[in-house]
Formats: C-alpha cells, sequence, structure tokens
C-alpha cells in the first residue's frame, strides 16, 4: 500500500512521545537537530549512544577528542590551498596511515552506521567514513563538504559550483574523476550523473541518510525491530522529516504487539494525509481497527 509521501513537521505533542528515555538522549537530539548550525558529528554521535542504550557524555567527548587528534595531524594547508592537496592529505592521514576503509562485509554490521565505533574499528559504511573525513578536515580548515551521490556517499574539497575534487573514503580517500563518479551513480540508479547530484548535502541531510541506513539494516532483520523503532523514532525528531515514517513508527508499534498505541498513531497518520490521499487514509483506518481488535 502507498502510504503517502511528502515532509512534514512533527506537532509540539507528537514529538514529546518521541522522549521516552531515561538518560535524556532524545531530547539532546532533537535539540542539536534544531541548532541554527547543527553539529554534524554530535548528532552522529547521539545516535549512536542510542544504539548503545547508555549515558553519552562519556562517549561523544572521546570521540570528539579523537577527531580533534586527526586534525591535529594534518599539515596547515590553508582554505586556499588547491583541492586536490587537500584531498591527498586526508587520504594519506585517514585512508592509509590510520586505515580507514570500508568492504561489502561492513554493510551486514550495525556498529558500521555507529560514528564512535567507525572511529574505533576503522570501518564503516561509505557515508560515516565520509562523516570521519569532513570532521576532521573541517576542523583542519579545509572546504570540505559531504555529497550524497545516489547510493554511495563521498566527499567534496573546494568549490562545489566551481573547482572542486571528489574522493571516496569507503575506497581510503580514492579521488574520483567523472567518469569514477557517473559509474558509481549508474552502478546504483541505472541513470546518468547530473550536476545536481555534486550538491553539498546539509547536516541534516546526512544525519537522516544515517538514519535510513540503520532502519534498513534492521527492517532486514525482523528480530531487531527494536533497532528499527529507534531509528524512526530518531527521524521523527528531526525539523522535518518524510511523513511516511510516522505510518512505519505505528506499524512498529502494533508489530511489536503495543496495539493499542500503534492504532492511535494509524489513526492521527491517517487524519493527517486524509486531505490529500483519503483513500490510502481510509486503508490506514481499516489497519488502525485491526489493531485494536486485537486488544480484545
Amino acid at each position: 500500500m502507498d502510504t503517502g509521501g511528502g515532509t512534514v513537521t512533527a506537532p509540539s505533542g507528537y514529538e514529546a512521545r518521541m522522549y521516552d528515555d531515561t538518560h535524556g538522549r532524545r531530547r539532546c537530539f532533537a535539540e542539536a537537530a534544531r541548532d541554527d548550525r547543527p553539529d554534524l558529528a554530535l548528532l552522529c554521535l547521539l545516535i549512536a549512544t542510542e544504539a548503545q542504550g547508555k549515558p553519552g557524555e562519556e562517549t561523544v567527548d572521546a570521540a570528539q577528542m579523537e577527531l580533534d587528534r586527526l586534525a591535529g595531524l594534518l599539515p596547515a594547508l590553508g582554505r586556499q590551498a588547491e583541492p586536490r592537496r587537500w584531498a591527498q592529505a586526508l587520504a594519506e592521514l585517514l585512508g592509509q596511515r590510520c586505515d580507514f576503509h570500508g568492504s561489502p562485509a561492513d554493510y551486514r554490521r550495525l556498529e558500521s552506521s555507529l560514528l564512535d565505533e567507525v572511529l574505533r574499528r576503522r570501518r564503516g559504511l561509505p557515508i560515516l567514513l565520509s562523516v570521519v573525513w569532513i570532521e576532521v578536515a573541517r576542523r583542519a580548515g579545509a572546504p570540505v563538504y559531504g555529497v550524497a551521490l545516489p547510493g554511495h556517499f563521498v566527499v567534496g574539497f573546494g568549490d562545489p559550483r566551481g573547482h572542486h575534487v571528489l574522493a571516496d573514503p569507503f575506497e581510503g580517500g580514492r579521488v574520483l574523476s567523472e567518469e569514477d563518479a557517473s559509474l558509481l551513480v549508474a552502478g546504483a540508479t541505472g541513470a546518468p550523473l547530473s550536476p545536481a547530484m555534486f550538491s553539498p548535502a546539509q547536516p541534516l541531510e546526512i544525519v537522516l541518510r544515517v538514519l535510513n541506513n540503520i532502519r534498513a539494516w534492521a527492517a532486514a532483520r525482523p528480530e531487531r525491530s527494536d533497532v528499527q523503532l529507534w531509528a524512526v523514532e530518531l527521524s521523527l525528531l528531526l525539523p522535518t522529516h518524510p511523513a511516511r515514517l510516522r505510518y512505519e513508527r505505528a506499524e512498529l508499534l502494533v508489530e511489536r504487539g503495543d496495539f493499542a498505541r500503534g492504532a492511535r498513531e494509524l489513526e492521527e497518520y491517517a487524519d493527517v494525509i486524509a486531505p490529500v490521499e483519503p483513500t490510502v487514509a481510509e486503508s490506514v483506518r481499516h489497519q488502525a481497527l485491526a489493531a485494536r481488535a486485537m486488544l480484545n
């Protein structure tokens, strides 16, 4: 069933339900996501503390210190340095000396989406390795940004609308030609490369993509619906999020036996989409009735 698309902003009462955590991690995450200049590393580390189910201060501080340490090992090139020099410096430090890279096996591990574990293991998914590259380079003064190519996240150095260089942290920081980037996109989508694909990814876009990866990992493992649920709930704390995530959360609650809350969430979601998709809304209301029937 098509459960509707679009992007919504959660009402305050709905958002408050996502704060059901003992250590206040989710409130910290929501506040960090609403900062005028969201801290990408902090948000990724708060995701990690949610996954590990523990207070986050020690984890966050240790990881931030490691990012600072790595940045201190880079040469002082300055923002005006040739983008390729920055890309090579990061590849030499992180890809060669520190051996950060990825492998197909990393897609099977939840740790590959958790920034503190990626810093510890020096292995991860393309997007998390790119976060390491971005945060280390940013601290060193590099003109760096993330590039959310379809199916494969990479890093850009320089002016995204002018002279720039792309590097692939998953392959140790290999500098990519336009042909390389085209092959990555074609392999993921079958579509040709377009200039819009090189636009810098904003921190909250990156965070949502990290959470999407975690949701996808958990969805393939029904026994880890707990992980899928908290990944959805963190996504719902972002200032804007895909409307369909509310439906996904409601379904997960029902699947996990929380029929009353799941039915209520389904009904509220139906109310949201009814003005634009009345047929879908009616189907969702029938799901809610079926969930309530499970209480009898």
